[in-house]
């Protein structure tokens, strides 16, 4: 059962118009992955293109091996090129950026050059970008999804993470979703969603969902639904599921719970 406190805002989810077409149902730029992470941004990937419309994938400038694959086997969106990156992201409604990139120069590079030069789009901001990012760009309609270490890398940087002009979405055993004026908390999940990809899977849903809702919803609905497919797969196969395992649960559970949502 939704519990009261959140029950608002799968209310307020922006559900598709009968004879809305292809578009606007969301778009979703993801700029990611590296040598490395090179799966983390597929995670991404693959939840929002459940979701939105059109998902469109990018990679950093070094990472041209990855480009390559994803073009063989990401058949639910675009591979953009990154000399056009500028397009597809004046196109989007949304970016996520940060699943699989390197704590490194190039990645600081990419993401606080991108952040000045586009201040008022919808950013959603995870993993090496959200590491390296300068929270001075940062803007009250932008979303970061840290966890308590990487909150404190972005605080040191402030005064204090009070003064963090963004969305937070703080990852945990209770994740809290804080704004200026509101901290919500999430509980739920286990310890099978320690493992990797998990993250990535909960920053696409979250930037996915943030295409057509509101900041605040989008971290809402997304942290509850990310926790509580964990909770069903445990059901089934205890600790012993994957992130792949919860992009297969989640679009069933979220429709089953807009479902209880619109009966409350």
């Amino acid at each position: 059962m939704i519990p009261k406190t959140l029950l608002p805002f799968f209310k307020n989810i922006s559900m598709p118009l009968p004879d809305s077409h292809k578009g606007q149902n969301g778009k979703l730029l993801i700029i990611g992955g590296s040598e490395l992470f090179h799966a983390a941004s597929k995670w991404s990937l693959d939840i929002a293109a459940k979701f939105v419309d059109m998902v469109f994938y990018s990679s950093v400038p070094s990472n041209n091996q990855l480009i390559q694959v994803a073009k063989s086997h990401f058949w639910n969106g675009i591979v953009v090129p990154r000399q056009e990156i500028d397009h597809y992201l004046s196109e989007a409604d949304c970016v996520l950026i940060g699943p699989g990139m390197e704590r490194a120069a190039e990645t600081e590079q990419i993401t606080n050059g991108l952040l000045k030069k586009y201040p008022d789009k919808k950013w959603v901001l995870d993993a090496g970008a959200l590491q390296m990012v300068d929270p001075q760009l940062l803007k009250p309609h932008h979303i970061i999804t840290p966890h308590s270490r990487e909150l404190m890398m972005v605080a040191k940087k402030l005064a204090s993470e009070h003064v963090i002009p963004a969305v937070i979405l703080l990852k945990g055993r209770v994740d809290t979703v804080k704004t200026g004026q509101q901290k919500i908390k999430i509980e739920g999940g286990n310890a099978g969603m320690t493992k990797g990809g998990t993250g990535d899977v909960l920053a696409g849903l979250v930037a996915a969902l943030y295409c057509t809702n509101d900041a605040l919803t989008a971290c809402v609905v997304g942290s509850y639904i990310n926790k509580k497919a964990g909770e069903q797969l445990f059901e089934k196969t205890g600790y012993y599921f994957n992130a792949s395992d919860l992009v297969e649960v989640i679009p069933v559970l979220f429709w089953q719970t807009l479902k209880e949502a619109k009966k409350a």
